[in-house]
């Protein structure tokens, strides 16, 4: 039967599978709100639900194997022939949206790869202040990644998100805004480094990031003064 370890592990995976179900949902949202290209949340919402899938699946193995570990000493115990797990129909679910999306690999090139000092992805839809702030930082030895989008960085992230020793979130992107980055982000990482850029966000917002972990905030236009400051800061918090 079921032990205390059981249910404290039972407890914790059906909290996962809940907020991943949330973060599904989300992303359905987000996606019938878009008036642009919705195969990015597609391909979201298919890894979200391939999790679902694995957990609800590990859930369901876990509870059924301590039942009949329980039972197997007074009499067998045996499914109904025409049973299925949860977790199977999921799956269906999930091949059949990753069979409807194919994604492009990610290879994203660090600009000044031969700088002595960390990676710095920079997530900004602006080419010019993506330049201004990747040139700042790379005169100072920084290595540096540009992401256009939410939905580049997070795919950037989840191939490099180890060497990457800070990021720098641009508020407002298409589609997908900088504080629903973050969240993702955090679900990637909860210690994530993040500082957000921008020359105007609403302050309940950011203060909201700023309680979730953020590190700091960059106002636009950028100054070099400003940018590698924060910069350092946010770097030097980590090391600590």
């Amino acid at each position: 039967m079921l032990d205390q370890e059981d249910l404290k592990w039972i407890a914790t995976a059906s909290t996962e599978l809940n907020s991943t179900l949330q973060q599904i949902a989300r992303h359905a949202d987000l996606a019938r709100r878009s008036n642009g290209n919705k195969s990015s949340y597609i391909d979201r919402i298919s890894e979200s639900v391939q999790l679902a899938s694995q957990t609800s699946q590990a859930l369901f193995d876990r509870v059924t194997g301590s039942i009949l570990a329980g039972v197997s000493k007074c009499s067998p115990l045996s499914a109904p022939p025409d049973s299925k797990p949860l977790a199977s129909a999921v799956s269906a679910g999930a091949a059949a949206i990753a069979d409807a999306v194919v994604s492009d690999p990610v290879e994203p090139e660090a600009r000044n790869p031969d700088g002595t000092r960390e990676l710095i992805l920079v997530i900004d839809d602006d080419p010019e202040i993506a330049t201004l702030a990747s040139g700042m930082l790379m005169e100072e030895g920084y290595q540096v990644i540009v992401a256009k989008d939410g939905f580049e960085a997070l795919n950037i992230y989840k191939e490099m998100g180890a060497q990457i020793g800070l990021i720098i979130l641009d508020f407002f992107l298409p589609v997908m805004d900088g504080d629903a980055v973050f969240d993702e982000l955090r679900g990637m990482d909860p210690d994530v480094n993040v500082v957000l850029s921008s020359g105007f966000a609403e302050q309940s917002k950011v203060a909201s990031m700023l309680a979730q972990g953020l590190r700091g905030f960059i106002p636009k236009p950028y100054t070099r003064e400003k940018l590698l400051e924060q910069v350092s800061s946010s770097l030097a918090a980590v090391r600590c």
